[in-house]
């Protein structure tokens, strides 16, 4: 499966579906990151690019930038061309971007427009962030044994984790996993609303290639070992074939 993961800012796509990519990423699927701006709004720009390749590098994903100003992404037809290229390069089967209702204009305008460009896309999810208003979930993806990894992938946006103010709280954001889990009746899970998702029950056989690999992040978890990840690592890295 070919991935898509659309963000007005570094850490957004992390905050919102990192332990979802994971996911994919254990699976074996390619994954592209799309973020529209460097946030130079917030620390500098140099940084948060530094940061985000940080973040991509983890994940073993690709990263394509959208080139526009922070505090200046546009709904109309620039932002949405910019995201019909990417989408032409990368074909994507399922495309995740900020959900509509936001308080943050770039998060706002960043959905409207790759729901545009997304039109012709089979399965299109939209996620959840700290600006999020009227946020209502109607489909969760299991991430037991992957908040931790979930939480390194933020880490590396470290002048965000760190910045006085900042939305990005690590002990928040694995607190959210344990309710959106208890909502989708699993340990930790996050949540997405459905703006078109085209099913297909042959792909829930394909997560059995990283049952194993799941249940140890998890018993790691739990008995307070979850910083050797190495299970992931060897995973992400091809050195598991079962």
């Amino acid at each position: 499966m070919r991935v898509l993961a659309i963000g007005a800012h570094p850490d957004d796509i992390e905050f919102g579906c990192g332990g979802t990519l994971l996911r994919h990423r254990l699976a074996g699927d390619a994954v592209t990151l799309l973020v529209m701006t460097t946030g130079e709004q917030g620390p500098d720009a140099e940084m948060r690019t530094r940061e985000q390749e940080q973040a991509v590098g983890l994940l073993g994903a690709d990263l394509r930038w959208g080139g526009f100003l922070d505090g200046s992404v546009s709904a109309d037809g620039d932002a949405v061309r910019v995201i019909e290229r990417v989408i032409a390069a990368t074909s994507p089967d399922v495309v995740y971007t900020h959900a509509p209702q936001d308080t943050h204009q770039d998060h706002r305008a960043t959905s409207a427009a790759a729901l545009a460009a997304a039109r012709r896309v089979s399965r299109v999810l939209c996620f959840e962030s700290p600006s999020s208003i009227g946020f209502n979930p109607t489909l969760y993806v299991d991430i037991a044994g992957l908040v931790e990894p979930k939480l390194d992938l933020l880490r590396a946006h470290m002048s965000q984790v760190l910045r006085m103010g900042s939305l990005v709280d690590l002990e928040a954001t694995e607190s959210q996993a344990r309710y959106r889990g208890f909502a989708a009746r699993v340990r930790e899970a996050e949540a997405f609303e459905s703006h078109r998702f085209l099913w297909d029950p042959v792909i829930a056989e394909r997560s059995s290639r990283a049952a194993i690999v799941l249940t140890e992040l998890d018993a790691a978890s739990s008995d307070g070992t979850a910083s050797d990840r190495s299970p992931l690592r060897r995973f992400l890295d091809g050195e598991q074939s079962s």
